[in-house]
């Protein structure tokens, strides 16, 4: 079923506008050559033909199919990652770009979504199997799929009401594109009814749990925690983490934190942005509060005089949420918000604040509320005030931990399920 004229219409109009976005975004010219190219071609020669494709959007889908892709490697499947943002690929590249995988695993950007440039994709790379991660849905990427006998699994799929009513509006594009998935493998009955509703056949979908549950922190970031923590001589020290954050979120908690900061020289806050992009503007925020502010970008380290860390770096959260004992997760107090994954803080047992605009996360977060197992705020003036009453009451600390990690164990084993359906591929 070919995709709408319009759309494809749509898609050759917005090219412009989209080649100026990157441009403007990009830092590197090296870089751009690059992302311009494995964008819109002509593509990078592929390292293995039939390889597993995985395609996911940035790094929290990158996070939840570590799991998968590791697997696959490690069995000697080759692996090819496509992602559509660059913090995606960097993490993808940071974390099987290396031996013993340099031969078996290639991560490259997704092509715009044009019919041309997708069937020259297919062409050229020749995927086993496509495994898309959660909501990546592209209506070309879809319908090639078929021309070129791979089959589609969308694994860990969530969809939120709002997403939902989006696809609605589209219904015939959306319909055309559901119908040309192999297989959906929900986190949930909610998201699978959503799907069924918008035209996927149900005998196409299962409900098989959530991967980010099966979810450990890999040992080399606690290890390289404790070593910080000598050396930067942080075992006094009282640490909070906002986390994946958002405009204006940093500045709005800073300036409740700022009486604090000042009045406790033990404290300090580590402030993860969500983008590199706004990494400057967030140093600036706190310049402008008269906070002390060190950045991990131009190495240093933090001092028995640091109020703020900018963690400005790619690929460190897991080091950032294990030196905390309280964390705030962002992208979930601004406007739409939609929030960010909660679990990595909770599985290295680090009690956890959110926002109230999760819908992003809204059936992981829920279980979570219901138990009474995170904190969930309605402003920043809250949020500050939730973290400090963490930090100094280690009996509440306990108890939210505690409901935390019993959740966790009631949701494992999604990961071997999403594998058992992946090995009938392959």
């Amino acid at each position: 079923m070919a995709t709408p004229f319009w759309y494809n219409a749509a898609l050759a109009l917005v090219k412009p506008l989209y080649q100026s976005r990157i441009r403007k975004r990009a830092t590197d010219p090296e870089q751009l050559q690059q992302e311009l190219t494995e964008r819109f071609g002509p593509f990078q020669p592929p390292k293995n033909l039939h390889a597993i494709w995985f395609h996911v959007v940035s790094v929290g889908e990158t996070n939840a199919a570590q799991p998968l892709i590791e697997h696959y490697l490690k069995l000697g499947h080759p692996v090819l990652v496509t992602n559509t943002t660059k913090t995606g690929q960097a993490r993808a590249k940071s974390l099987f770009l290396k031996a013993p995988y340099l031969d078996l695993f290639q991560a490259v950007y997704l092509p715009a979504d044009q019919k041309t440039l997708i069937r020259e994709f297919y062409q050229k790379y020749q995927p086993k199997l496509l495994l898309l991660m959660e909501t990546e849905l592209w209506p070309n990427l879809l319908d090639q799929a078929p021309q070129f006998n791979v089959p589609t699994v969308l694994l860990n799929a969530r969809l939120s009401e709002k997403s939902a009513k989006g696809y609605t509006k589209v219904k015939g594009l959306t319909r055309g594109m559901l119908q040309q998935l192999t297989q959906l493998l929900a986190q949930d009955i909610a998201t699978q009814q959503r799907y069924i509703q918008l035209g996927i056949a149900a005998e196409k979908t299962q409900v098989l749990g959530n991967i980010k549950f099966d979810i450990t922190a890999p040992e080399r970031f606690i290890q390289q925690a404790d070593q910080l923590t000598q050396e930067w001589q942080l075992g006094g020290r009282k640490i909070v983490t906002l986390a994946s954050t958002h405009a204006p979120e940093e500045k709005e908690i800073l300036s409740v934190l700022k009486a604090a900061l000042e009045a406790d020289p033990y404290l300090v806050c580590i402030v993860v942005p969500r983008h590199p992009e706004r990494f400057d503007e967030v140093f600036q925020a706190a310049q402008s509060l008269g906070l002390k502010t060190q950045r991990r970008s131009l190495g240093q380290r933090i001092e028995a005089d640091t109020q703020v860390y900018l963690a400005d770096s790619m690929g460190e959260m897991w080091l950032w949420y294990a030196l905390s004992q309280a964390c705030y997760v962002g992208g979930s107090l601004n406007e739409p918000g939609g929030g960010h994954n909660i679990l990595e803080p909770i599985a290295l047992n680090v009690p956890t604040v959110l926002g109230k605009n999760y819908f992003n996360f809204q059936t992981i977060v829920d279980e979570f509320v219901q138990a009474d197992a995170v904190a969930v705020v309605q402003d920043a003036q809250q949020a500050a005030e939730v973290l400090l009453e963490l930090l100094q009451d280690q009996v509440k600390a306990e108890i939210l931990n505690a409901a935390a990690q019993q959740i966790m164990q009631l949701n494992t084993g999604s990961l071997a399920k999403h594998i058992q359906v992946i090995d009938q591929y392959l």
